[in-house]
C-alpha cells in the first residue's frame, strides 16, 4: 500500500505498538533462517564480517496479500517472505520474522525492539525525512481504486459527492487524501482492508483505494465483487526494507547485496511469478 504512514510522533508510539501486538502477536507468523544453510553461498564470505554473526529481528504485517498472508494451509507466505528467505539464504544471515501488524511492525522498528521491517513499505521522502532509511526498492506499486462489479464510475469527475474508503496509514489513503479535495468526494478511513472492502460492497463508499496489485490479488483469493476500473492509477513508488538505527546499516548492506544476487540469478523472477503469475 503501501504503502503506508510511518508514524513519527513519540506519544504515538507506544499507543502504536500496544494496539498493533495486543491482538496479534500471539498468532504471529515467525520464520527463522539458519546461517549455517547459506554458509557456503558467494554472498556469505564477503558479508561474514558486516551483520551475519547475528540474528535480525524483521517485522513485517500479518495481512498485506500478496507480499505478506496466512495461505489455506496455514502457512505464512508471500512475495516480502520469500524475497528475505532468498537473500537469507544469499548471504547467509539468521533472522526472525514476526507478523505482529502493521502498527506493531513499525513501532517496533522505532523503539528498537527490532531491527527492520519488510511489509510493503513504499520509499517516500517523507519518510526520509522521519528518520527511515531504506534498502533499494524491490517492487514498485501502482495505487489505484477498486469499485463494486456493477459500478459505472469510469472518471475522477464520477466520484464528486460520493465517499471512498480507505486503510487507515497507507499510501492508498494518502492517494485518496490528494485528490479529494479537487474531485469533490469525502473518505473514511478503516482500520483494516476486509472491512475498507466490505464498505464498498454494501454501497456505503463507491471505491476503495489501495496498492493494485494487493487489491488484485484479493479480489482474486477471495471472490470480491468488486473491480479495478482502467485509468486511476498513479505511478507508483518502490517498496523498501526500512531500518531506522543506523546501528543497523550492515543489514540494509546485506539485503541490498542480496537483492541484487536473487535478481541476477532468477530467483527474484521466480518469486514474483510464483504471487503475481
Amino acid at each position: 500500500m503501501k504503502r503506508r504512514t510511518f508514524m513519527a510522533a513519540a506519544a504515538a508510539l507506544g499507543a502504536a505498538f500496544l494496539t498493533g501486538c495486543g491482538s496479534s502477536a500471539s498468532t504471529a507468523a515467525s520464520s527463522t533462517v539458519a546461517s549455517s544453510a547459506a554458509a557456503a553461498s558467494s554472498g556469505a564470505a564477503s558479508a561474514s564480517a558486516a551483520g551475519t554473526d547475528k540474528k535480525w529481528i524483521i517485522t513485517t504485517d500479518t495481512a498485506f496479500m500478496p507480499f505478506e498472508y496466512t495461505d489455506e494451509s496455514g502457512n505464512f507466505v508471500g512475495i516480502d517472505v520469500d524475497i528475505l528467505a532468498a537473500i537469507a539464504e544469499d548471504q547467509g544471515f539468521e533472522y526472525e520474522l514476526q507478523a505482529i501488524g502493521w502498527d506493531g511492525a513499525v513501532a517496533a522498528v522505532q523503539s528498537g525492539q527490532a531491527d527492520a521491517i519488510i511489509a510493503g513499505a513504499s520509499i517516500t521522502d517523507e519518510r526520509k525525512e522521519n528518520g527511515w532509511i531504506f534498502s533499494d526498492g524491490y517492487y514498485t506499486a501502482k495505487q489505484t481504486i477498486a469499485v463494486a462489479k456493477d459500478s459505472t464510475i469510469s472518471s475522477w469527475e464520477d466520484l464528486k459527492g460520493k465517499n471512498a474508503a480507505v486503510k487507515n496509514g497507507t499510501t492508498g489513503a494518502d492517494y485518496a487524501d490528494s485528490l479529494k479535495d479537487q474531485y469533490g468526494f469525502t473518505v473514511t478511513k478503516f482500520e483494516d482492508s476486509p472491512t475498507m472492502y466490505q464498505d464498498v460492497l454494501t454501497g456505503n463508499s463507491f471505491a476503495c483505494f489501495d496498492d493494485e496489485p494487493v487489491m488484485a490479488a484479493n479480489i482474486k483469493q477471495h471472490d470480491l465483487g468488486l473491480k479495478i476500473p482502467d485509468g486511476f492509477a498513479n505511478e507508483g513508488s518502490p517498496y523498501g526494507l526500512a531500518i531506522m538505527d543506523e546501528k543497523n546499516q550492515s543489514f540494509l548492506d546485506l539485503f541490498n547485496a542480496g537483492l541484487a544476487d536473487i535478481k541476477a540469478n532468477g530467483t527474484y523472477d521466480e518469486i514474483l511469478a510464483k504471487y503475481l503469475g
